[in-house]
């Protein structure tokens, strides 16, 4: 990853060794090839982009997931949306609209390792300037940039300059970025923006790894993460990356951190398309890269996101009465599902095994409710995860009035209809006539329904 100098005092550059020198490339090691570590990018021997380019407005509808296992800097970001299918043109488009000059893009196709990548960069040709946030801001608030792409860039920018404002305690207007570092800067962020608005997609990502250590920079010694880093990184997840070297810059910190709306280690979706941005070099116990993945959102297959706990206890002095009333207090508290199965306890004692699915969450108030109102001395406690049928209500007509049905669905067979009971019920009662033809006629009337849908 290149994002280089993107801060008031130092250059980052991802990847940077622990106090190495800094370098021009994000994700830059030392790590010499012969030893079994990863390999770095290698450009190909064909450049140019070999991806389908896919149309304005693609990812309309669709989800487009960052897989961060490496980290994240702007150019890798750029890198992995065209390698996905952005045309190259929608950033250089973007960068045209700026004043400036002295620079030129450059996109290369290569492989990381085994895997095959694109990578971007901005090489600087001619002088630069260091450029204060204000001047930054007004250069893009006052281009012929699409709306939304310069309000994207904007808040991308401003969420960086209010980190290096905090972290070096100095106002907004002081925020600077040296020469190479703002160029770099500027095409990252305004050309990421592009991407990201062309495609029109949900952005979620991948918790962030983050390296440890110290990297040298224009100014001195600082510990990595970079300061600014953690600053643009506040309410994103992060771990440990185990690893000492700078693996998110805080021009990529900046960017998920503004477009990212959900973070999570991976969606439910159906993959269409995916691109893999490189960096420079190579990290000592992974590839350098960053997955793009669009796809359409999936609800076929869906492990809760904070899976379930199981709670249950074994029970030999309780009534069926007092088991019934127990069960019904726990539904009506919350669980999601609760019951007592007959056992055989010690010495042959007959006893049951009462037993609720809750969410994590609520484990410990459902353990007392099962505390409080059983004999029992303990309740044990499992946590696990379940796959769901995707369900949804509907209500259909019948002679009798209207009944609500809960329809389960999902690569799992034909669809299941469960006219609610306890409506059936009522209309029964009501018209003085057998349960069981309203139900029969709730479900003749929802497959039907289903079917015309």
């Amino acid at each position: 990853m290149s994002s280089r100098s993107h801060s008031h005092d130092h250059p980052h550059h991802q990847g940077a060794q622990a106090t190495s020198e800094p370098h021009d490339h994000g994700h830059a090691h030392s790590h010499p090839h012969g030893d079994g570590r990863s390999r770095a990018f290698e450009a190909g021997t064909h450049p140019g982009n070999y991806r389908e380019d896919l149309p304005s407005g693609f990812g309309q509808g669709r989800l487009l997931f960052l897989d961060c296992a490496s980290g994240i800097a702007g150019d890798m970001t750029i890198a992995a949306l065209i390698d996905l299918g952005v045309p190259l043109m929608v950033v250089e488009a973007a960068v045209s609209k700026l004043s400036l000059d002295g620079f030129r893009l450059n996109l290369r196709q290569g492989r990381v390792g085994a895997i095959g990548a694109s990578h971007f960069e901005v090489c600087v040709e001619g002088g630069q300037v260091e450029r204060h946030y204000e001047g930054i801001r007004d250069l893009i608030a006052a281009s012929d940039l699409h709306s939304d792409v310069r309000d994207l860039a904007l808040r991308i920018f401003h969420r960086l300059a209010l980190a290096e404002a905090k972290v070096h305690q100095i106002s907004l207007e002081n925020v600077h970025f040296h020469e190479v570092g703002a160029i770099d800067a500027i095409v990252d962020v305004v050309g990421a923006a592009a991407c990201f608005v062309y495609l029109g997609a949900s952005v979620l990502a991948s918790p962030l790894p983050l390296g440890h250590g110290f990297v040298k920079c224009r100014h001195g010694v600082i510990p990595l993460p970079a300061p600014a880093t953690v600053e643009c990184l506040k309410g994103v997840p992060t771990y440990c990356a185990g690893i000492e070297a700078e693996t998110v810059t805080p021009t990529g910190a900046a960017i998920i951190g503004t477009v990212c709306q959900q973070f999570l280690r991976w969606p439910a979706m159906l993959p269409e398309r995916i691109g893999w941005g490189a960096g420079s070099n190579a990290f000592p116990d992974r590839p350098n890269v960053l997955r793009a993945v669009l796809g359409t959102p999936c609800e076929c297959v869906r492990p809760s996101d904070e899976g379930h706990a199981v709670l249950e206890a074994n029970i030999d002095d309780m009534t069926g009465e007092l088991s019934g009333h127990v069960i019904s207090l726990l539904m009506q508290s919350g669980a999601l599902d609760a019951w007592a199965t007959p056992i055989t306890m010690k010495k042959g004692r007959p006893g049951v095994i009462l037993s609720a699915i809750v969410a994590p969450h609520e484990a410990q108030r459902m353990s007392e409710i099962m505390l409080r109102e059983t004999t029992t001395l303990g309740v044990r406690r499992t946590v696990t995860d379940r796959i769901e049928r995707p369900r949804r209500m509907m209500e259909v007509q019948t002679r009798f009035g209207a009944v609500p049905v809960k329809v389960a669905e999902g690569p799992y067979g034909p669809a299941q209809f469960k006219p609610e009971f306890d409506a059936c019920v009522a209309l029964a009662e009501h018209h003085q006539i057998p349960v069981r033809e309203i139900i029969a006629e709730a479900l003749t009337q929802a497959r039907s329904q289903s079917k015309s849908d």
